[in-house]
């Protein structure tokens, strides 16, 4: 029914499945007001829409028409179509004279493919009592609405107003129910106040509560301003009523905020309409024809903007454009440094690497899933016992080390001299501090910043340089990062001999396996005598063979990680404990693995839990025999979750 195609940060490119017709989400449902629609949408882009079975089921015309043919013919549109219950004229009204099995079974008569059961939609700022009260009655309408389900997809909805562990606990509750999607609602009136940081808190509470599985549709969003932000915490479908609303006010939508008809000299942007019309033409025009025009640019920018977000995913720079985006307002900018807070949730569903490098853009790239995840894996590894930190050179740095030191301070006291037991980093910004070993590796050495340094960056770096010392017997620092990041420090050091840097490649080779697989996979893929080819055009490490000419791995020049081959995934399966680096799959999909055929997600019954998407993974059976190998597509939870679609790539079987 829902399958991930691509994936960035928390966002996913996917295909959904309906009777009328997929849906590739992202995705944005027009609102379509049954009788009164006087737009194309789908000529326009739309894919799916959403209209009211509340206001069609009140209407005598509309409920006989959409009874006897449909709400497809309708509506005019003949692609998927998701139908609300009548939650907004509750909101609004207050009470509304239909039951939620009445809306179901008028929902399966009309032939919508995604309906809703009749939540209560419970806005901010009410006590917490009234939450809860009405939290239960969408909890129990969800469950009720089952038993009259029979085709439709169905929707439940989650709420709890404003009350963060009330909306995971309803996410926690739905997400145990045999339904499709997953609305998060009421949240249009912290949009419409630009509440954005609640909204970032309402919608993480809910979405890292949900199954992976089903699609979350953020209600009532339709300003492209907000979309990235929303889909970079996991929403994939957004429904409104703003182009038209919008127009009526003679306001156009875009990207960074909105226009208003009597401000404009020149056209926002170069759709149709801004192409063909020019503002003095729309204002002299009747206001109906006038609002049409303006309602057809809100559409074309919003779909254009879905396709922006998808490409960004499939390129790996959603975050970027999402940075960019809430540098639109400042509330938006706020929201999104408080998504920081949730970095632990997003690093887990982070893809290990990406096509494109990482952009530093400004401090809040400094709390990215990719900085987070690298300080973790950092701060694991075996360290040795004296440290030389070094400030940036060209990328990458082992290839461009320099020849001699300037002045140098340290701290701390070490016996051993020169090189011995050394181990030396280089300060980068926005990654703190990158050992000479993993220089090459994603996103360490694929990473752009100013060469001006911001004062958070500097703080930073400050802050991680004063940490780090405490795990080494003598720290010695480069004189002038010293300077530049105020550390302090007067104690001048000499090394009593001229130190020569140089990279070793066995420390290299075993410190990225260290760092990709974990620690103790370094030793057992490399214990024994080796031989390291390199390429002859770049220089770089390319295959590793043992003295019996096996392959054991070979290092990507793209990322500077390690593909296995079957000789270095037997030595991984060999060394590492159960279940780390481990996919298991069942009986009936293990000779498929056999034969290198890649594996489906419902043939998976347990992973290592720290699987991440595109991590290289043991593929075994219930017995822990090694099957194959392969790339993972989705991370561990994802894996164990979905029951249709590819969850590991395998890249060889028959071991």
């Amino acid at each position: 029914m829902f399958q991930i195609k691509n994936k960035d940060s928390l966002g996913r490119t996917g295909i959904l499945k309906t009777k009328n017709g997929i849906v590739k989400t992202p995705a944005l449902m027009p609102v379509i007001h049954p009788g009164k629609q006087k737009i194309n949408v789908k000529k326009l882009g739309a894919e799916i829409v959403i209209t009211n079975a509340y206001i069609i089921y009140k209407n005598e015309e509309l409920r006989e028409k959409a009874s006897l043919e449909g709400v497809h013919k309708l509506i005019n549109f003949d692609g998927p179509i998701m139908t609300d219950s009548g939650s907004f004229q509750l909101s609004e009204y207050g009470d509304i004279d239909i039951t939620n099995p009445e809306v179901i079974e008028f929902q399966e008569l009309i032939g919508t493919d995604i309906g809703t059961s009749l939540d209560i939609p419970t806005p901010p700022n009410v006590t917490r009592n009234q939450a809860e009260k009405e939290l239960e009655i969408t909890i129990e309408r969800a469950q009720e609405s089952l038993k009259y389900r029979k085709e439709i997809l169905l929707n439940s909805v989650v709420q709890g107003s404003t009350f963060n562990d009330l909306r995971s606990y309803c996410a926690d509750e739905l997400g145990k129910l045999d339904v499709e999607l997953h609305p998060i609602g009421a949240v249009v009136p912290l949009m419409e106040s630009y509440r954005y940081t609640d909204l970032v808190d309402v919608v993480m509470s809910s979405v890292t509560h949900l199954p992976d599985s089903r699609p979350r549709h953020l209600m009532g969003a339709g300003h492209p301003m907000i979309f990235a932000l929303a889909v970079a915490m996991g929403c994939d479908l957004f429904d409104s009523a703003a182009y038209i609303l919008y127009a009526e006010d003679d306001r156009f939508l875009s990207p960074s905020g909105t226009y208003k008809l009597e401000n404009l000299q020149e056209m926002p942007c170069s759709c149709e309409i801004c192409c063909k019309y020019t503002p003095d033409d729309l204002r002299s025009m009747e206001k109906k024809e006038r609002k049409l025009l303006i309602a057809e640019h809100n559409l074309n920018i919003s779909f254009a903007e879905i396709r922006i977000i998808k490409q960004a995913i499939a390129d790996g720079n959603l975050m970027e454009l999402v940075e960019q985006r809430c540098r639109a307002h400042p509330r938006l900018l706020e929201a999104y440094r408080h998504l920081a807070n949730y970095v632990d949730d997003i690093e887990k569903y982070d893809p290990l690497y990406k096509k494109s490098a990482f952009f530093y853009s400004g401090p809040e790239s400094l709390k990215r899933a990719e900085v987070y995840r690298y300080l973790n894996k950092l701060y694991k590894m075996p360290k040795k016992s004296r440290l030389l930190i070094l400030s940036s050179s060209r990328k990458p740095y082992s290839t461009y080390l320099p020849e001699k030191l300037g002045k140098l301070y340290h701290i701390g006291t070490s016996t051993k001299s020169g090189d011995e037991d050394l181990q030396i980093m280089f300060v980068d910004i926005p990654f703190g501090l990158i050992p000479l070993e993993l220089d090459e590796v994603y996103p360490l050495a694929q990473n752009e910043s100013p060469v001006i340094t911001d004062e958070t960056a500097c703080e930073f770096i400050k802050n991680l340089i004063e940490q780090v010392t405490e795990d080494y017997e003598e720290v010695i620092i480069e004189g002038n990062l010293n300077e530049k990041f105020d550390l302090g420090l007067y104690c001048e050091y000499e090394f009593k001999e001229e130190l020569k840097l140089k990279l070793d490649e066995k420390d290299k080779i075993t410190s990225v396996a260290d760092y990709q697989f974990g620690k103790g996979a370094g030793a057992a893929l490399f214990e024994s005598k080796l031989d390291i080819v390199k390429s002859k055009k770049t220089g770089k490490i390319r295959h590793v063979y043992d003295d019996a000419e096996n392959l054991i791995a070979t290092m990507r020049a793209s990322d500077g990680f390690f593909v296995l081959s079957k000789e270095g995934a037997r030595r991984l399966h060999s060394r590492m404990e159960y279940p780390q680096n481990r996919v298991v799959v069942n009986q009936d999909s293990e000779p498929f693995a056999r034969e290198g055929k890649s594996i489906f997600a419902k043939f998976v019954i347990d992973c290592d839990r720290n699987i991440r998407a595109s991590e290289e993974v043991l593929i075994v059976n219930e017995n822990d025999e090694l099957l194959a190998f392969g790339k993972s597509l989705l991370n561990s939870a994802e894996i164990l979750d979905f029951k249709v679609g590819q969850a590991i790539k395998t890249r060889k079987g028959g071991i």
